[in-house]
């Protein structure tokens, strides 16, 4: 400690800062590196949460004790080795809950809670179970429900009818069917008392409507969108029927069809009552009859009427009482009937179907002659009794089916076979393409294909050019080593030491005879420059001075080169 106290001291202010701030980048490195290694080991314990369900699990990780974090997107992060403990105890406790609670609301009684507050609950359950039932498509990602219940009154003009609408996100690529979306409207519809699946609406998050709206006229009159796609779908369902039956009979090239519809969508509840004169029925019968056989109490009245012998009676007395009625009731037959128009019934159908005519050539060549030949009357019957079969012919109804033949503007315009060349087959020089060039000329023509040919032949040509190029620049490969050569053959030393001396003499006299020509050269050179600039008197010592001195300050290596040479002649 007293060194390293003497040696504190002996520090100036600017080395023991230094020191600290090294100190302290120092620990704050380690504890970096250490709550790196803690977060590498991270995991997702669940990914695109809701914020309701995120604050549940977040807070149960807060009461076991569990180290966590949570990540942009709704992820909740947690050590590797308890990812599957984790999930599991989630799940028990019904984490997560997509966002909305169930039923499990109800778990808890609360003896103090009000009406209101208890319909909300209830309203509130009713929306996440729905959630959860809509969510559980293989479809569908995330879904949000709400549900409006029944307007009760006394009144009718007040009560409402229950509404829903569910708002869907889909998964990435799918997409909803027109029968999914119908599913779930009844899937809603069921769930909720008093609710009609043509009142609860479907749309995704895009704000596309995906139920079908009802079959009804907008408020200026005109028919909706739904109508016309109800129709066209008609249409096309006809039209396939008829491409279906007419193909096999005239080809698909050789006729056109189109189809009309009209449709009533008018609905409604229609009442008829008839009634039938000819036709009558007894209804009631009512017959009453009374008869009274004893005499009727008469005389005079007092104790002489009342004894068992009563004085006779006088003339004229009616002796007994009938009485009879009868009222019998009858009524004509009448039938009554409760019709309910349906919307988009067929009301007229119209088909026409055009028919091509056959193309014949006579004569060749440029002699060629084009002659039509229309089909057969009993061939177009043949065709409009199909068509009548096929679309369900009402000429009730006011349908009309309409066959006709005229030629097709491909086939006036078509060319004789002699100066046609379709792919594949003989071209006009005469040419006959082989088999395996037929797929080729089905996608282009031969004049294509030909100047492809020519320009890869001609960048091949000049790639190969270029090569042969750079390979004539490179310098000639050194020279095989005899030695080398001769050890790689599996010679003995003695041959080895002979290979290396006849090579060096070869070398020596290669390297004589280039730098006595060198010599010659320069000799010649000096002598020229002389003869031009000096006078011919000059001696030939100071011309041969004056002329190896500038050679010799114009190319110094060249001139120690034959110095060496010289020497090496000399030795």
């Amino acid at each position: 400690m007293e060194q390293i106290t003497r040696l504190w001291q002996s520090l100036s202010w600017k080395q023991r800062a230094s020191l600290g701030g090294a100190l302290v980048a120092v620990i704050a490195l380690l504890a970096a590196a250490v709550e790196w290694n803690r977060q590498r080991d991270l995991r997702p314990l669940f990914t695109k949460l809701e914020p309701e369900d995120a604050g549940s699990i977040v807070a149960r990780l807060k009461s076991a004790n569990v180290r966590y974090r949570v990540s942009d997107g709704g992820t909740v992060l947690v050590p590797s080795d308890r990812v599957a403990e984790l999930r599991l105890e989630m799940a028990s406790a019904g984490l997560p809950r997509t966002g909305r609670v169930g039923f499990e609301l109800f778990d808890q009684t609360n003896l103090g809670v009000t009406d209101f507050a208890e319909q909300v609950n209830f309203r509130r359950a009713l929306e996440g179970e729905l959630e959860r039932s809509v969510m559980s498509l293989a479809e569908v990602e995330r879904a949000r429900v709400h549900v409006t219940f029944a307007k009760e009154s006394l009144f009718t003009e007040n009560r409402q009818p229950a509404k829903a609408s569910v708002m869907v996100k889909l998964r990435p690529g799918a997409r909803l069917s027109p029968q999914n979306v119908v599913a779930v409207q009844h899937l809603t519809a069921s769930a909720v008392e008093g609710l009609a699946p043509e009142a609860v609406s479907v749309l995704d998050m895009a704000g596309n409507l995906l139920s079908r709206p009802a079959l009804e006229l907008d408020g200026e009159g005109r028919h909706s969108s739904a109508m016309l796609e109800f129709r066209q779908s008609l249409e096309r369902e006809y039209l396939a029927k008829i491409r279906a039956t007419l193909d096999p009979l005239l080809g698909p090239d050789r006729y056109r069809a189109g189809v009309n519809v009209e449709c009533d969508f008018t609905s409604g509840e229609q009442s008829e009552e008839t009634f039938d004169p000819s036709k009558s029925v007894m209804v009631t019968s009512a017959h009453t009859e009374d008869v009274s056989g004893a005499a009727a109490t008469a005389g005079i009245p007092g104790t002489a009427s009342n004894l068992p012998r009563p004085a006779p009676r006088l003339p004229g007395s009616s002796s007994g009482v009938s009485r009879k009625t009868e009222n019998i009731t009858y009524q004509t037959s009448r039938v009554v009937r409760h019709i309910k128009i349906p919307q988009g019934s067929l009301r007229r159908l119209s088909v026409a179907v055009l028919v091509d005519h056959k193309l014949r050539w006579e004569g060749e060549g440029a002699r060629a002659r084009r002659v039509l030949e229309p089909p057969s009357p009993e061939t177009l019957k043949i065709v409009r009794d199909v068509l009548a079969g096929v679309v369900g012919f009402q000429q009730d109804r006011g349908d009309q089916i309409l066959v006709e033949s005229l030629p097709f503007e491909s086939t006036l315009l078509a060319e004789p076979p002699a100066t046609r060349a379709p792919s594949g087959g003989p071209a006009p020089g005469g040419f006959v393409p082989p088999a395996w060039a037929k797929p080729l000329l089905d996608k282009a023509p031969l004049p294509v294909w030909l100047g492809a040919a020519a320009s890869l032949l001609i960048v091949l040509l000049a790639a190969a050019w270029l090569l042969l190029r750079r390979l004539f620049r490179r310098t000639p490969a050194a020279s095989v080593d005899p030695a080398a050569a001769a050890l790689r053959g599996g010679a003995t030393p003695a041959q080895i030491a002979a290979a290396d001396d006849s090579a060096l003499e070869k070398q020596a006299l290669a390297a004589l005879e280039h730098n006595r020509a060198e010599k010659e050269r320069l000799e010649r050179e000096a002598l020229l420059a002389l003869q031009k600039q000096l006078p011919t008197q000059t001696k030939k010592a100071e011309v041969l001075k004056k002329a190896i001195a500038e050679q010799t300050r114009k190319d110094p290596e060249a001139t120690a080169q034959l110095i060496r040479t010289w020497m090496t002649e000399n030795r």
